[in-house]
């Protein structure tokens, strides 16, 4: 497939920004999100992110102006996010690729990048393989394996579990976290007892969850997607004795979100999930980031897809104030290569070899605190790789 698409994509734009001015007044960004869809909540909480950035940094930096064009893929759809993109750089004159809230249609514009050597600023998508899909990508979110590799490690080395089950959604993501909290698990020492997958769409968790209840593991690893899973499964979970203390529930992030936790309320107590990025972090930088976040958009408090989005702008921002306003690609993805800050997540930088993502996997247990249920952190990992790209 991605043969064919980078065919293509060389076929469908040849030549066509070859005699673009590499000096210019205006820095175009080409956004690509499914902002209507399926995904619509994420896409808007990710362009959210991206607005509060320029919010709070204005929309000039090294002396050009930053204008943002928004295209619609109403995704997942691979296919449209390759046309956008081709669109964006031939008729729209973009200089920058960013947004792919979606692995699929991150990979979809990766040849549309390659061919016009244009940098791609992935602010979402995390599936392993993205950055090495055209060597102008750089990712400013997390990689799955990342998260649950260090995960699956830390479940035996630090928190004692021997034993535990997996329990994932039928789809790459799922399937990733599967694979890679397995495989640190096992190495570490642990075992698994055995593994499902249940459907993507409106699953009926009782039967998986008696299957759990019938291994009787120490602890039962999740993966699902956001909105009305966490709570569905949650209940099942407790419906048949498998909670905290008793059974360890360990799961990714998406898991005990502030709107999740608000639907499952006492079941989600002692639930234990890996993040990059918890917004209760207590650090002044991400209160101001709370805080402005909040603020700017009636009362909702930000979350992955959001900070992806802000750190994808921080990236960009300092590449041009590095190339002194040179936005082609080449020199851009050199400028981002190394590159290191403090985020509201915390310490991140850049791999130069990869140009993928390297920051903290934080640990982090649902307790009451001031009389609210919320992700409290318990153990932090710095510096983590994904490990198809050397994790540590």
């Amino acid at each position: 497939m991605l043969k064919n698409a980078a065919a293509a994509t060389a076929l469908g734009l040849g030549l066509a920004w070859s005699g673009a001015a590499i000096a210019q007044e205006t820095v175009k960004i080409g956004v690509i999100l499914p902002y209507s869809g399926p995904f619509a909540d994420a896409a808007n909480q990710l362009q959210a992110g991206i607005d509060l950035y320029m919010a709070k940094h204005g929309d000039e930096v090294a002396g050009k102006k930053i204008e943002i064009i928004k295209r619609d893929t109403g995704g997942p759809a691979p296919d449209v996010a390759q046309r956008l993109a081709q669109e964006l750089v031939v008729r729209d004159g973009v200089d920058i690729l960013a947004g792919f809230a979606l692995t699929p249609e991150a990979l979809g514009a990766a040849p549309v990048s390659q061919e016009a050597q244009k940098l791609m600023v992935v602010m979402n998508a995390a599936t392993s393989i993205v950055t090495e899909q055209s060597p102008y990508i750089v990712r400013t979110s997390v990689t799955i394996p990342q998260l649950n590799y260090s995960f699956g490690k830390w479940a035996f080395d630090e928190a004692g579990i021997k034993q535990a089950y997996t329990l994932v959604s039928d789809y790459g993501p799922g399937h990733d976290a599967e694979k890679s909290f397995s495989q640190g698990f096992t190495e570490a020492g642990g075992e698994i007892l055995g593994s499902d997958r249940t459907p993507v769409a409106n699953p009926d968790f009782s039967a998986f969850v008696q299957r759990v209840r019938d291994a009787n593991p120490e602890a039962v690893y999740i993966f699902v997607p956001g909105g009305a899973q966490p709570a569905a499964i949650g209940k099942a979970l407790a419906d048949r004795g498998l909670a905290p203390p008793e059974t360890k529930i360990f799961a990714q992030g998406e898991l005990t979100h502030p709107e999740a936790l608000e639907s499952m309320g006492e079941t989600a107590r002692g639930i234990i999930t890996t993040f990059h990025y918890t917004l209760e972090r207590d650090d002044p930088l991400n209160k101001e980031y709370v805080e402005g976040y909040t603020a700017a958009n009636n009362g909702r408090k930000p979350d992955l897809f959001s900070i992806g989005g802000y750190d994808g702008m921080h990236l960009i921002y300092e590449a041009l104030k590095a190339t002194d306003g040179d936005a082609s690609g080449d020199a851009l993805v050199e400028a981002a290569k190394g590159m290191a800050w403090e985020s509201p997540r915390g310490p991140m930088s850049i791999d130069p070899e990869t140009r993928d993502v390297v920051q903290t996997v934080y640990i982090r247990e649902v307790q009451e605190v001031d009389g609210e249920l919320q992700n409290v952190i318990i153990h932090e990992i710095p510096e983590v790789k994904d490990p198809l790209h050397g994790a540590n």
